[in-house]
């Protein structure tokens, strides 16, 4: 209990001073980042790289052994949520408004950047190819490792759903494992604090631009920024006030509805066939490149190259990392029933193709404009991200219906991602604590919104990555000493099965 009191002044104390800092110094805080998260980047981003490809080798190999038979939780024990509501959730959890803010800009940026080194239909393909690897296979098995590690030791070994609980059941007593785990923990919640309020900031500039697109503003005022963040800060507080239930289940699968139906309308209003042929396209491509693409560090590419490796690739997979001990926790406690390999399929397949099919489209039609000698959305990469996606939707029938759907969307994915995240670190905060104090979850809730000011004054998209970034770095290794204890515990209990089945 002691432990636990000071785990949870000591991470509270470190995020409101990061806050703070933030609010107070954001340029000086920017600085700072930037100097550790590069020079991590240029020493360590082998292993980074090297460390999501293993767990993603890991995830596919459990598909084929006889450990995917095990099932989360008791033998008799099935899922609660059906699938379509299982995989809204955890896509809702896991990626939510990123994809929505970033769905025509990165595609279009890389395209900016790429076409300057190869002939144009090359670049466009691999634009696509950067964007599908960026949101794909790779980050999903981040969070299904995490997760299945989590949800393993909860259900079958009965530990809390805490980071630190599969070292200290796999070494009981120890010191060294106490002291590790409860660093394990401490990094967990930085990393998913950091993690999440970039999210409310990316959040907060989407729905703000939304909102000015219907305006006939140019841009998102000081104003209407605030305006929107003090809205989403009242919007998700009243959850935490209560119990977390079905609630959730049914908001995430709003939003997943309507992120469902923005894509399907737009490859209907689009140029259909091209965006067809880049949906299938780009996938065919991803899937033959998806492992050897993993191990890629651009080594031998220049300077150029290896900065927007860094600032995109690597950034991503530290984001992915950052966000693993949140959405683990949240999917590990809506898998209970599943079998392994049902798991991992549903984590990885699902989320994935639904990845690749939106950057297809909303990708498409940015390349194919620029394809095309219209270039106004390339230009925007380099002006008005935050725009891109409702300067796509502009360009067709019933933008204003559109407009609202995104706006709604956005607003729905950072609403259920703080109310998780805010349940996940009280949780964590206390102990394993299964029902966190109301006074808890409010602190972290207005916490995540200190850290999310902090991200929106820093000014740009670039500047949030970077932030979300260091608060990741050190749970790099947390995340690999999870699937170390994930392979000892399945080995361990598959020979107690061997040697009692052959009595």
């Amino acid at each position: 209990m002691q432990s636990s009191r000071i785990l949870l002044t000591a991470s509270i104390s470190l995020c409101t001073l990061i806050g703070l800092w933030g609010v107070i110094d954001p340029a000086g805080l920017l600085a700072i980042a930037s100097a550790i998260v590069s020079q991590y980047f240029l020493s360590r981003g082998w292993f980074v790289m090297l460390s999501v490809t293993i767990m993603l080798l890991f995830c596919l190999a459990l598909v084929f052994t006889r450990v995917g038979d095990i099932r989360l939780g008791e033998d008799w024990d099935r899922p609660e949520y059906s699938t379509p509501t299982w995989i809204a959730m955890l896509f809702a959890a896991g990626m939510g408004v990123g994809l929505l803010f970033w769905a025509v800009a990165e595609p279009l940026t890389h395209f900016h950047v790429i076409q300057d080194a190869l002939p144009t239909p090359l670049a466009a393909e691999q634009a696509l190819l950067a964007a599908n690897f960026n949101w794909g296979i790779h980050a999903w098995a981040v969070y299904g490792t995490t997760a299945l590690t989590i949800a393993y030791f909860s259900f079958r070994r009965q530990t809390p759903m805490l980071v630190s609980a599969p070292l200290k059941n796999l070494f009981p007593g120890e010191m060294w494992a106490e002291v590790v785990g409860w660093l394990s923990d401490f990094m967990a919640i930085t990393a998913i604090a950091i993690g999440v309020a970039g999210s409310v900031a990316m959040g907060v500039y989407q729905v703000a631009d939304g909102i000015s697109v219907l305006t006939g503003s140019e841009t998102a005022g000081p104003v209407l920024i605030i305006t929107v963040f003090l809205l989403m800060i009242a919007a998700y507080i009243p959850p935490l006030l209560v119990d977390l239930g079905s609630g959730m289940a049914r908001l995430s699968n709003i939003a997943m509805a309507l992120a469902i139906a923005l894509v399907a309308y737009v490859i209907i209003m689009g140029p259909s066939e091209f965006l067809m042929n880049s949906i299938i396209g780009g996938i065919g491509n991803y899937v033959a490149v998806v492992i050897p693409r993993g191990l890629e560090t651009f080594t031998f590419y220049g300077t150029e190259t290896g900065k927007w490796f860094q600032d995109w690739t690597l950034t991503y997979m530290v984001w992915w990392i950052a966000w693993g001990p949140f959405v683990g926790v949240f999917v590990a406690r809506i898998s209970k029933g599943r079998t392994i390999r049902e798991f991992v399929l549903g984590v990885l397949v699902g989320p994935t193709l639904f990845s690749t099919i939106w950057f297809g489209a909303f990708g498409g039609i940015g390349i194919f404009e620029a394809l095309e000698g219209r270039g106004e959305l390339l230009a925007m990469t380099q002006t008005n991200v935050e725009r891109m996606t409702f300067a796509l939707l502009e360009r067709l029938p019933f933008s204003t219906v559109t407009t609202l759907a995104t706006i709604a969307a956005a607003f729905l994915f950072i609403v259920t991602s703080v109310v998780s995240a805010a349940f996940v670190l009280g949780m964590f905060s206390t102990g394993g604590n299964q029902n966190p104090s109301v006074r808890v979850k409010v602190t972290w809730g207005l916490l995540l919104g200190v850290l999310g000011a902090a991200m929106i004054l820093s000014g740009s998209a670039k500047a949030m990555k970077t932030l979300i970034s260091l608060g990741a770095l050190p749970f790099v290794f947390i995340t690999v000493l999870l699937l170390a204890c994930l392979v000892r515990a399945l080995i361990v209990d598959l020979r107690k099965e061997t040697v009692r089945a052959n009595r």
